[in-house]
């Protein structure tokens, strides 16, 4: 195409930029508090070319790599592209040459066989490395201060999935890194391959299962004891595929299963928990051990929220009739049997964030974006389409609730945790907040918000000179670790 699609992924906050560019000493209106000191990085996709398909989405976007340098109340900020074999391969033919999202059969023949992935979902932090993940690949090695692509990452061959999750999970005491790859023996393949790394960052542990039938596990769940793999109707086919269909669809009609196994045991110890039918989540709150129960608090809807997934599948449901909340699901290690308990803990919503020291464990708040009932019509962006525009607090323990509501025409991206230097502080949370200000023209603001305070508003907001495109994931990492990325050789 010689321009990119009028449509909702291309447009809005989802307007392609196409720019690395950097900003110093930005300017803070309020004060930053001296505890956060570090960087805030964001996973941003941004297509550098148009698509060879008007149909193409959101979150096929080449992966950009966004920093907030915090430091000394001082604001940096700089965005670069991660340099996939994909983005390299485009950058020389000054054209996209890669077809429909996630289907190779639709690629141009010159890309035959030349890694697909964007890596343009989450930003993660291990043993003094940075890595840009995205689910249907191998992470890419991204330099923390200059941003530069140092590449393709896996465990020095040692890695035998062709897959690496966009959301692993660290144990805050072990400093282990726990994650899995679907799809990770080839294309539609059932293979799930479950890792983990220690606090060093060798691959120590890399074992395969099946899943019951090749879906989307976008996210899963670290116990104290447990790793907990929950599979969602949201079904690929490779005759579907070859005829150049989606790589996804939902499956209304397909019950979900979540599967559980010691965090450390076998896959054969795997015990399988058949759920509802037809309903999907993309991300998990937390998950703990309570004796033999293992709770699982999942954002839940009933059907997936992603409409070009569940269009696929022939089911038709415009978004504000989509229903759901933050959901617990309780499940009895000592009983037999496939069944759970489910509960509804808060109102439907995304994006959950969680202190990092509570991962795995019991834990007193959280914090995850929704959609404000009384703050008129969402912003148009974000990968399915509609922005949130207001943060919420909850205290799974007693259902407490605190809400940040933001004004008309506003929207939030997923916050970033900072943790409090003082004892029993809930920290900062550092989120993009956007405003539009004409029919297709927004500003762009940093806030920091403070995590138990979220009603008050932000103590600090940072103005972008430019707008910001519509963030996946994020994260914090606080300057003691960036220290250590130094004596990481590359």
């Amino acid at each position: 195409m010689a321009q990119f699609p009028g449509t909702i992924h291309f447009t809005g906050l989802n307007t392609p930029f196409g720019i690395e560019w950097s900003a110093r000493n930005l300017d803070v209106i309020g004060t930053i508090p001296a505890e956060i000191d570090g960087a805030f990085f964001r996973a941003v996709p941004d297509p550098a070319h148009a698509p060879l398909f008007d149909d193409d989405i959101a979150l096929s976007g080449d992966g950009m790599i966004g920093k907030f340098t915090i430091h000394g109340g001082k604001v940096d900020y700089a965005i670069r592209y991660v340099e996939t074999a994909r983005y390299k391969a485009e950058r020389e033919a000054r054209r996209a040459l890669f077809g429909q999202y996630r289907n190779p059969f639709t690629d141009d023949p010159a890309v035959a066989g030349v890694d697909r992935t964007v890596a343009n979902t989450t930003p993660v932090w291990h043993a003094g490395r940075l890595f840009m993940t995205k689910e249907d690949g191998l992470a890419y090695e991204i330099d923390p201060e200059t941003l530069e692509t140092r590449g393709r990452w896996d465990y020095y061959g040692a890695l035998r999935s062709e897959t690496f999750t966009a959301h692993p999970r660290i144990d805050p005491e072990t400093g282990e890194m726990f994650f899995f790859g679907y799809e990770a023996g080839g294309l539609c393949t059932t293979d799930v391959a479950y890792g983990i790394a220690d606090r060093d960052g060798n691959l120590v542990s890399e074992q395969w299962f099946q899943q019951p039938y090749c879906s989307t596990i976008h996210d899963f769940a670290v116990t104290g004891r447990h790793a907990v793999f929950p599979v969602f109707p949201t079904t690929a086919d490779l005759d579907r595929l070859k005829a150049g269909g989606p790589h996804w669809a939902h499956q209304q009609d397909l019950e979900s299963w979540v599967g559980i196994m010691p965090r450390y045991g076998k896959v054969e110890e795997m015990r399988w928990f058949k759920g509802p039918k037809g309903v999907s989540a993309f991300h998990f709150m937390n998950a703990y051990d309570e004796g033999d129960l293992v709770h699982l608090d999942i954002c839940l809807t009933d059907t997936n929220a992603f409409p070009f997934m569940r269009e696929a599948g022939g089911v038709q449901r415009a978004q504000q009739d989509i229903q759901g909340g933050l959901t617990r699901w309780t499940f009895d290690m000592s009983q037999p049997g496939e069944a759970f308990e489910s509960r509804v803990l808060g109102p439907p919503g995304d994006m959950p964030r969680l202190r990092d020291a509570d991962q795995g464990r019991a834990y007193r708040s959280g914090w995850y974006l929704t959609i404000n009932p009384r703050g008129g019509p969402p912003l148009p962006g974000g990968p399915v389409g509609t922005a949130f525009n207001m943060l919420l607090r909850i205290e799974p323990g007693n259902g407490r609730l605190d809400a940040m509501p933001l004004e008309p025409d506003m929207a939030i991206n997923e916050p970033a945790h900072v943790p409090s230097a003082e004892p029993g502080g809930e920290g900062w949370l550092l989120s993009v907040v956007d405003r539009r200000t004409g029919d297709d023209a927004f500003t762009s603001e940093l806030w920091i918000i403070a995590a138990g305070r979220i009603a008050e508003g932000p103590v600090a907001r940072v103005p972008m000179p430019l707008p910001m495109r519509a963030q996946v994931h994020g994260t914090w990492v606080s300057q003691a670790r960036l220290a250590e990325a130094k004596r990481v050789d590359t």
